[in-house]
């Protein structure tokens, strides 16, 4: 053993000891001898798994940087158009505030992330190079997933398709892709390019889709298409996808069942204002979501704290959640039910799984939930990365 958390409460249960071997939980019993190991106290703590972020985009922040005031024009347009007039001027990709990003997610306990990195003309794979340039400066601490995220559109913009297809070669986990319709004009061609990219190079899809009515409905009824021609059921993820929401009774029905059926999964940030998502047939599908946090301190928006426990409670009011079960699995959604989205077949305090453990002083999950207290103690794949509140990596 390296590391012993005494007297913790995981999930708000009984008062145990949890030992940790490299960066895995080799032991959840009553009382450890903790030989050779280092001990800490955990004072009867509440111990939670590290948080998810299933959905960021760390590369475009400002983070550290001096306060960038918000400009440019509304929309998805506009906020591209926006970004590529002003990133270069700030440093974007910055890995300095990629670093300061995955550090501040550290200080409130996210432990992996699936992060959306911008692929284009103008940055080519240097995003990529940054992102996983500062996973190293913290020793892996953050376990990071990245999405190739064709932010400019992937037809409109020649070459940007190879750029895709180098990623991917290169191995990252997912390539993405963004409004089909709206952004490429030719949801079918976007479509058709990414699936072959995916299937050429065994690797996942995550896609943006903002379009709402009846035109995010056609493009879920390709992609759900397009995902089984192609093989790729378990591998496809839809991030916001508002149309869900906001569609007629019978055919959301209809669009969940084949969702599910299909395999593919749903990543939100639960953004005010939004249309809640149809979370009670979601559940009975079993069609598996995730929280993340999108943009902090970028060009398209100046919100954001990476704080996950604020997105879960953000994802709790939006959708009605108020029983103390609904409660604890929207915690649960934003830990141990997102380890899927960062490739952990288990992602939980339980023998065998990643040892990221996040300490809270709060009753249960949903005091937590509730409260967003101050993270006393974080595990990052074995390693003490928080204490206190204040960073140690």
């Amino acid at each position: 053993m390296d590391l012993v958390l005494t007297q913790v409460r995981p999930w708000g249960g009984a008062p145990v000891d949890i030992e940790i071997s490299g960066d895995t939980i080799t032991g959840v019993v009553e009382s450890s001898t903790g030989s050779g190991a280092r001990i800490i106290d955990g004072r009867g703590l509440l111990a939670l798994p590290g948080f998810v972020n299933a959905h960021a985009h760390i590369d475009k922040s400002w983070w550290g940087k001096p306060w960038v005031p918000y400009g440019g024009e509304a929309g998805t347009q506009g906020r591209i158009a926006h970004e590529r007039a002003e990133r270069d001027s700030l440093g974007i990709p910055s890995l300095d505030s990629t670093v300061l990003v995955l550090r501040e997610f550290l200080r409130h306990g996210t432990t992996r992330v699936r992060t959306h990195v911008d692929v284009d003309l103008g940055t080519g794979l240097r995003g990529i190079e940054t992102v996983q340039r500062a996973v190293d400066v913290l020793g892996g601490a953050v376990d990071v997933e990245i999405v190739a995220f064709p932010q400019d559109g992937v037809l409109r913009r020649p070459g940007v398709r190879d750029l895709l297809d180098q990623a991917a070669a290169n191995g990252v986990a997912h390539i993405g892709g963004l409004d089909p319709a709206a952004i490429d004009r030719d949801p079918a061609g976007q479509l058709d390019e990414l699936f072959r990219i995916a299937a050429d190079r065994d690797c996942g899809i995550d896609i943006h889709l903002h379009d709402g009515g009846s035109l995010g409905w056609f493009e879920y009824e390709l992609i759900i298409d397009r995902t089984r021609e192609f093989s790729r059921e378990g591998r496809v993820n839809v991030s916001h996808g508002f149309a869900l929401g906001t569609l007629p009774a019978d055919r959301v029905e209809q669009t969940v069942t084949e969702l599910a059926g299909a395999g593919i999964t749903w990543s939100t940030v639960a953004p005010v204002g939004s249309a809640p998502l149809p979370l009670a047939q979601m559940r009975a599908e079993n069609l598996r979501f995730g929280l993340g946090t999108d943009g902090i301190r970028d060009l398209w928006s100046p919100y954001g704290d990476g704080d996950m426990l604020r997105i879960a409670q953000t994802f709790a009011r939006l959708h009605g959640l108020r029983s103390d079960a609904e409660l604890k699995y929207a915690v649960e959604v934003a830990s141990s039910r997102a380890g899927g989205f960062v490739g952990a077949v288990t992602h939980d305090i339980s023998v065998g799984a990643r040892a990221d453990i996040v300490l809270l002083d709060a009753e249960n999950p949903q005091d937590a939930l509730m409260r967003s207290p101050r993270r006393e103690l974080v595990v990052a794949g074995g390693v003490v990365a928080v204490e206190g509140g204040e960073v140690q990596i």
